[in-house]
């Protein structure tokens, strides 16, 4: 039977984070546990997830006071939870977990090896973010396709399902969201079959956004982005 583990990495989402548990376990399919990776939010969304963890033993937390980021709390993520699918998603809503079963399914039915959930695939969409931040998605995946391949228009998702076989093989690297195009590069140049599921993209449904709402923030993040992007292209064998 297959098992799944989902990752939800967290930094203060209390409104959000035992709604979406709920949520995650509610849509599940097969066996699921859920790891939540909190970088000590000053707004208790660790204590939260500690008290649910307490009495319902699907629900782990991993609570960090040392390290942080996305890229590294997905990491750990994925190395502490035992599902042979390994789940990640952003934790505001805004991805919706009514969809991790179709991730899933993709994988188990399909025969994918990591399934993407994509914004930019007949059937999906996004409606929740700024005109900037949608030009700031549609600018970086083109030049991700131009230089990387068109076999994927999703390279920013950061909504991914992945057999665990995957990881021994590849590892994380990034800060933010840059690590999803260098993964899903590495994962299709190893032979990996990536496919991509559509999902509709809403507004958080609350909190703030950690990828930020200026014209300033977009640049220091597409900085790596683009870094990424070039690396990859002149490094085939990376």
């Amino acid at each position: 039977m297959t098992t799944v583990s989902v990752v939800l990495p967290t930094y203060n989402e209390k409104d959000n984070i035992i709604p979406l548990l709920e949520a995650v376990l509610h849509s599940a399919q097969h066996p699921t546990n859920v790891w939540v990776v909190d970088d000590h939010s000053p707004d208790g969304t660790w204590q939260l997830v500690a008290a649910r963890a307490a009495s319902d033993a699907r629900v782990h937390l991993i609570h960090r006071t040392e390290e942080h980021g996305l890229t590294s709390a997905i990491a750990r993520g994925i190395h502490d939870s035992d599902g042979d699918i390994v789940v990640w998603m952003d934790c505001d809503f805004s991805m919706p977990p009514e969809r991790i079963p179709a991730l899933v399914n993709a994988i188990v039915v399909d025969s994918a090896d990591v399934a993407v959930g994509s914004r930019y695939v007949p059937g999906g969409a996004d409606v929740g973010h700024s005109l900037m931040a949608q030009a700031f998605s549609r600018v970086i995946n083109l030049a991700a396709s131009v230089l990387l391949g068109f076999g994927v228009r999703d390279y920013t998702s950061g909504f991914v399902a992945a057999r665990r076989i995957v990881f021994d093989r590849i590892d994380l690297r990034g800060d933010y969201g840059e690590y999803c195009i260098d993964l899903l590069v590495r994962a299709r140049r190893q032979g990996w079959r990536v496919v991509e599921v559509p999902y509709l993209c809403v507004e958080r449904q609350s909190g703030q956004s950690k990828t930020g709402a200026t014209l300033v923030d977009y640049v220091r993040r597409g900085r790596n982005y683009v870094a990424t992007i070039v690396r990859l292209a002149l490094r085939r064998r990376d």
